[in-house]
């Protein structure tokens, strides 16, 4: 078995065939939090039935409990335990170094990531959204999880990491046809990540890096990326208009696992305060936009909807 000299806790080195068949049990990254109350529960039995056309708000904190680190929460966030920090569009486009960097991470990372799934919330929301309670959803994740739950009416604010796209023309390829290529390209490697990162890449040795093979697109040569809006990129115009038209058209808002921290998704707060809807917050700690919140609970979003649906969610 071929390991290419590294040595590293969170890699574990398959031979190419067990490569397909990993997969590793769920791990919670929520942060420390107290538990839910009758109280809580009751408020939020009230903000529902109060309001007939929902739109929720999911971020990274509902992800948490299906084994997904975020960026931000205290003690067990990416930032709390790494220095590392997701890289910046404009470093993508314009480093090849940096672009076979991100990919030979995500490469490493995506087995792990793309068996990831849903919890009691994505469930949650999948019930009431067949209830015809929900407006829509509309996700800051890339992750999917609200669509391997079952739910058909989501908005990925910032794109999905299953799907590649070319920089420069009109090509895209799923993410896990993308990963049968570089799978063809790198043969040799057989490394598998116990790890997984907000963004579904991982830490690797330099030298791991330095070999891997990255293509281009192979209708034009251009650049290959993810589907997801990057730090330092914009949210395209025309799904801003619509999320801002989804919130025209509710009665409230609900916002589930998310610091509200960058302003995708913070706008949409200051716009349901000033048109004077119904805002409601579910998150462990504060956020942006608890001074416009009529209703925050500081609990985990998964306890929340365990306790309002017992066991009526599968």
């Amino acid at each position: 078995m071929q390991s290419h000299g590294l040595h590293c806790k969170s890699l574990l080195f398959l031979n190419s065939s067990s490569r397909n068949n990993f997969f590793l049990s769920s791990l919670s990254f929520a942060p420390k939090h107290k538990p839910v109350t009758s109280e809580d529960i009751t408020l939020m039995k009230i903000f529902l039935s109060s309001n007939s056309k929902i739109l929720v708000l999911t971020g990274a904190g509902i992800s948490t409990e299906s084994g997904i680190p975020d960026y931000r929460s205290e003690g067990v966030g990416l930032y709390a335990q790494s220095t590392s920090r997701p890289i910046q569009f404009q470093d993508f486009v314009k480093s090849p170094r940096l672009r076979k960097r991100y990919w030979a991470r995500n490469y490493v990372g995506w087995p792990r990531f793309s068996s990831i799934v849903p919890n009691v919330t994505h469930f949650a929301l999948r019930r009431l959204e067949s209830e015809m309670r929900l407006s829509s959803i509309v996700t800051q994740n890339v992750d999917e999880l609200h669509r391997k739950a079952g739910c058909k009416n989501v908005v990925e604010l910032h794109g999905s990491a299953y799907r590649v796209i070319c920089l420069h023309c009109r090509y895209e390829v799923h993410r896990h046809l993308f990963q049968e290529t570089l799978n063809k390209l790198n043969p040799s490697i057989s490394i598998v990540s116990q790890s997984v990162r907000p963004d579904g890449d991982v830490d690797l040795p330099q030298d791991f890096v330095e070999q891997f093979v990255v293509p281009n697109c192979p209708d034009c040569s251009g650049i290959l990326k993810p589907d997801i809006v990057f730090f330092g990129d914009n949210v395209p115009r025309e799904r801003v208009d619509f999320v801002k038209n989804l919130v025209n058209t509710s009665d409230a808002l609900l916002v589930l696992g998310s610091s509200l921290f960058v302003f995708s998704g913070y706008r949409f707060i200051l716009q349901a305060a000033e048109l004077e809807k119904q805002i409601a917050i579910v998150n462990i700690g504060e956020t942006r936009g608890d001074k416009h919140a009529h209703l925050k609970i500081d609990k985990k979003c998964g306890e929340i909807f365990s306790n309002l649906f017992e066991n009526e969610l599968t």
